[in-house]
C-alpha cells in the first residue's frame, strides 16, 4: 500500500506539472501585459489546489497555526526551516497568497518543474558561486520591492529531522534591503512523510507554526546584522514549544 501511494503521489505531481503547463503558460505571459496580479493569483490557486490535493492523498495529520499573521498584500519575506522535500508543498497549501521561493540551481534542470518554479515567481541560486548567488538575492529583492512575497530556507539544505542548521546571514538581505516584514515559519514532521523510509508514510503528524511579523523598515545596522540569529531563535522555539 505504501508503495502504491508513493507512486500515486509522485505520478500525480508529474502529470500536473506536464499537463497544466499549456494551460498556465498563457497566464504567465499575460502577467507581462498589465495583468500581473490576477495572473499571479490564478497560477497560485492552481498550485494551491494541487498542493492541498497532495496533502489529502498523503493523509497528513496537519496542525497549522498563525495564518492570521500573514499580510494580504505588500512585499514580505517568509523564512522557514527546511525539514523535507514536502515543505514547499505545505507552504503552497497553507500560506494563502502567491509567493516565489529560492530554489537550488539543480532544480533548474528538471523538466516542467523548472517551468513551474519560474512561473510561480521562484529563483534558482548557485550557492557554490558567490557572484551568482548575490545576483539571485538581488533579483529576489527587486521582486519584493514590487510588492511580491518570497520564501527562503536560510539553512540551505534539508535537516531531515536533525537539528536546525545555522542560518546563512546573507539571505535575510531579501527583507532588510527593501525594509519589508519577515514572517518566521516553524515546520516539523515533514521528513517522516518520505525521507525516513524512502516511501510515502500515511498519517504523519506535521506542525506548521507561522509567527508574528518582524518589521525591518527602521532597523538599525546592528539589528539587521543580528536578524538571522533572531529569526533562527524564533523558529527553533516554535519547534520545541
Amino acid at each position: 500500500m505504501a508503495l502504491v501511494k508513493t507512486i500515486l503521489v509522485f505520478g500525480i505531481t508529474a502529470l500536473v506539472a506536464v499537463f497544466f503547463v499549456p494551460v498556465c503558460l498563457p497566464a504567465f505571459l499575460l502577467s507581462f501585459l498589465g495583468l500581473k496580479k490576477p495572473m499571479s493569483w490564478f497560477l497560485y490557486r492552481i498550485a494551491q489546489v494541487w498542493a492541498r490535493g497532495i496533502v489529502l492523498l498523503i493523509g497528513c495529520d496537519m496542525n497549522v497555526t498563525g495564518q492570521e499573521h500573514i499580510p494580504k498584500r505588500g512585499g514580505v519575506c517568509f523564512v522557514s526551516n527546511h525539514v523535507g522535500i514536502f515543505d514547499i508543498v505545505l507552504a503552497l497549501a497553507y500560506i494563502g497568497r502567491p509567493f516565489g521561493f529560492i530554489a537550488k540551481k539543480e532544480l533548474l534542470f528538471i523538466p516542467f518543474l523548472n517551468i513551474w518554479i519560474y512561473m510561480l515567481g521562484g529563483l534558482f541560486i548557485d550557492r557554490n558561486n558567490i557572484r551568482k548567488a548575490i545576483n539571485t538575492i538581488k533579483l529576489g529583492i527587486t521582486k519584493i520591492e514590487k510588492g511580491n512575497a518570497m520564501l527562503i530556507f536560510p539553512e540551505g539544505t534539508r535537516s531531515k529531522g536533525g537539528p536546525v542548521k545555522e542560518f546563512k546571514k546573507g539571505s535575510l538581505r531579501l527583507a532588510t534591503k527593501p525594509g519589508v516584514p519577515v514572517i518566521p515559519i516553524s515546520i516539523s514532521g515533514t521528513h517522516r512523510i518520505f525521507e525516513d523510509n524512502g516511501y510515502i508514510k500515511n498519517g504523519v503528524k506535521v506542525d506548521i507554526k507561522i509567527h508574528p511579523a518582524i518589521e525591518t523598515k527602521n532597523m538599525s545596522k546592528s539589528e539587521a546584522n543580528n536578524l538571522s540569529s533572531e529569526v533562527e531563535r524564533i523558529i527553533k522555539e516554535g519547534l520545541y514549544a
